[in-house]
């Protein structure tokens, strides 16, 4: 009977100590989509509005705008993901094309502050949406919700430390249940779109608003793009895909397009049921919306918007530890971090110290705030991965690329962040903006003593083999994996 060369290659992996690749075509979209829909399509589509000047066609094109530059991006990671399939995303990928002291930048800016503290903001969220049924006519307590955003961390940490089956689960689940809520939303949407005579209304003079400006529309923008952000996390977990040359470009492609398509039905369901500046006004969009059509079953959308940031957060979580495990596979992270249990198989250490990291941010909730204003280095770190994606073409233009994006996209995109980096900080500079930009070069200050000229903290090998024995954590197999039938 003849083996295929993926069968053999899981065969092979099965005595060496390293990541499975366990995650099929299905376990990767849900992976993406469960990423990508947290609580913004939910919460605050009135940003994209609000900032539209109320003119519900530039409104919807600026939605649609924005996932087209998304999946402009997700094709040009898509390339990067199938010819390199590794863990870390853009880090391993900066590494690659860009050398040493970028992806130390990156690694350094994405581990110890953006990621984190997006955890952490996720979690706080999630917490106050379990919280607030107990607390009805006032909000919860402060103490209550950190304590119970640590505790939702601690709870997903130790389920991806645990079992990647465990996780994956997870994230199954609450993907098919947010795509439920979302599905509900958009039927009613329909309904009233047929029965409903006034709902046609505002479409029919869509474009007939006042007519935002160029910095009105860029703010736009960042509304909806944040509201995809997480298109870039399958790349975090490519050393877990089964057939990435195949499946990472099939699942980013399908994962964007139901996101991209669910957006526009959910706002266009919005508009049918409340006028814009109901919209505008509006704390929680989809709350006023389920106590407009449905107010005897209106809990549902609380709780949806609950599952779908634990499950948005699950997915942070997961890509976190493989950000940090590739960062000490590398080098530039302590070794401990890259090691994997000797039974589960997991990044153990890695999801311990992520845990750690987004748990300290969750204590001062100013610290969150300031991630607002590390907006334009996730565009910078962007638009760095896509000028790697151009160098490594000419570079090593005999690398295998079962999947090659049309290069005019990579540079398309570059020019994309190169705006969204800019900006903000030409619009409106602020000197957040400068404690954000020397904090990531402050990267360079470890750096140099520790990567470049490897300098070593006395006792520190000690400590890693006392780490090494209370975790039950082992070094991976060094292996080349390159081919990705």
């Amino acid at each position: 009977m003849e083996i295929s060369s993926q069968q053999k290659k899981e065969k092979e992996d099965e005595g060496r100590v390293c990541l499975k690749r366990r995650l099929g075509f299905f376990d990767s979209v849900c992976f993406l989509v469960g990423s990508i829909i947290g609580a913004g399509i939910f919460i605050s589509p009135k940003g994209v509005l609000e900032y539209s000047q109320l003119n519900i066609g530039v409104a919807l094109c600026i939605w649609a705008a924005s996932g087209v530059v998304s999946i402009m991006c997700s094709l040009c990671y898509a390339e990067l993901g199938s010819t390199l399939p590794f863990a870390g995303g853009e880090y391993y990928h900066v590494r690659r094309g860009l050398g040493s002291l970028p992806a130390f930048i990156t690694i350094w800016t994405l581990t110890l502050f953006i990621r984190p503290a997006s955890n952490a903001a996720r979690a706080l969220t999630a917490a106050e949406y379990i919280s607030r049924p107990f607390y009805s006519g006032c909000p919860p307590p402060d103490l209550l919700k950190k304590t119970l955003a640590i505790g939702i961390l601690w709870v997903l940490g130790v389920i991806n430390s645990k079992s990647i089956k465990i996780s994956t689960w997870v994230q199954n689940v609450f993907t098919v249940l947010k795509m439920m809520s979302l599905t509900l939303i958009t039927v009613y949407g329909m309904i009233e779109f047929g029965d409903n005579t006034k709902a046609l209304e505002p479409f029919k003079e869509a474009f007939n608003s006042e007519v935002p400006n160029a910095a009105q529309i860029a703010e736009s923008f960042f509304q909806g793009l944040y509201a995809y952000a997480g298109w870039n996390y399958l790349n975090y977990m490519a050393e877990e895909i089964k057939n990435p040359s195949k499946n990472i470009p099939r699942s980013i492609i399908t994962a964007m397009c139901m996101v991209i398509v669910f957006y526009l039905l959910v706002n266009i369901s919005y508009l049918t049921v409340l006028t814009p500046k109901e919209i505008v006004s509006s704390a929680a969009v989809s709350v006023t919306w389920a106590d407009r059509t449905i107010p005897s079953v209106a809990w549902i959308i609380p709780v949806s918007v609950a599952i779908s940031i634990f499950g948005s957060l699950n997915g942070g979580m997961f890509m976190l530890g493989r950000l940090n495990y590739a960062g000490s596979k590398e080098g530039h992270l302590p070794a401990i971090i890259s090691m994997l249990h000797v039974h589960y198989l997991t990044p153990a250490p890695a999801m311990i110290i992520s845990t750690i990291i987004a748990s300290i941010f969750v204590i001062p909730s100013d610290l969150i705030s300031l991630t607002n204003y590390f907006g334009f280095s996730t565009w910078l770190l962007v638009g760095l991965t896509c000028i790697s994606l151009v160098v490594l073409r000419y570079r090593e233009p005999d690398l295998n690329r079962p999947y090659k994006v049309f290069l005019p996209i990579a540079f398309g995109v570059i020019a994309v962040s190169a705006f969204l980096v800019l900006a903000p900080i030409i619009q409106s500079p602020k000197v957040q903006y400068f404690y954000a930009l020397l904090f990531m070069l402050s990267g360079v200050v470890f750096y140099i003593p520790f990567i470049h000229f490897k300098l070593q903290i006395p006792g520190f090998d000690k400590i890693t083999c006392y780490l090494q024995l209370l975790l039950e954590v082992s070094p991976t197999d060094i292996f080349e994996d390159s081919k990705t039938d």
